[in-house]
């Protein structure tokens, strides 16, 4: 059996999951979400826990086993606490605000770059630098952090652009023998 498909998926008080037809609908204090299971993929709900099990011992059902719990444990999650990612704009000149459903960067180019907040996002920019993703489904908001780095990844050479928190980056040495 999967090693994190068998382990199940614990519901806390004020979250409500219904279990209809390969489909798992979550809904708690943040929100809704609904996740379709993969084909040969069951779940049941016993004693406030999620239980998911495979029809056969595949490699293909034993690593979708694997990937329906996570989803589903996800969406446990994003109702009750959320996921965030936090971005660090580096550069000088560089920095981001939000106008309305809007993410308004100046990145060093010769016109502003606006990025439309997408639903169930929400986006803080604080101190003009630093760029705070948040939302319930945990794919939406790598995805929406994903395309926001996008739009100016770190330079190797000088490091300015747009990275992760605590994202590791190694600079590249210039030339050598510029005199």
């Amino acid at each position: 059996m999967s090693r994190i498909g068998r382990l199940p998926i614990a519901v806390p008080q004020g979250v409500e999951v219904k279990i209809d037809r390969g489909r798992v609908s979550v809904k708690g204090p943040k929100g809704s979400l609904d996740e379709s299971l993969p084909r040969g993929i069951t779940a049941t709900l016993e004693d406030h826990q999620v239980h998911m099990t495979r029809r056969g011992d595949g490699k293909q059902q034993k690593a979708l086993h694997g990937l329906a719990r996570a989803l589903v444990a996800n969406a446990v999650r994003g109702v009750t606490e959320g996921f965030s990612k936090n971005l660090e704009i580096h550069g000088v000149g560089y920095r981001a605000e939000v106008k309305g459903k809007t993410v308004v960067l100046s990145l060093g180019r010769t016109h502003p770059v606006e990025y439309p907040i997408p639903e169930g996002i929400r986006i803080v920019v604080d101190k003009n630098t630093r760029i705070s993703v948040s939302g319930i489904d945990r794919q939406q908001v790598g995805q929406v952090a994903a395309e926001l780095r996008g739009l100016r990844p770190p330079d190797v050479y000088k490091l300015k652009g747009i990275r992760y928190e605590n994202e590791a980056l190694r600079k590249k040495a210039g030339k050598t023998g510029a005199a």
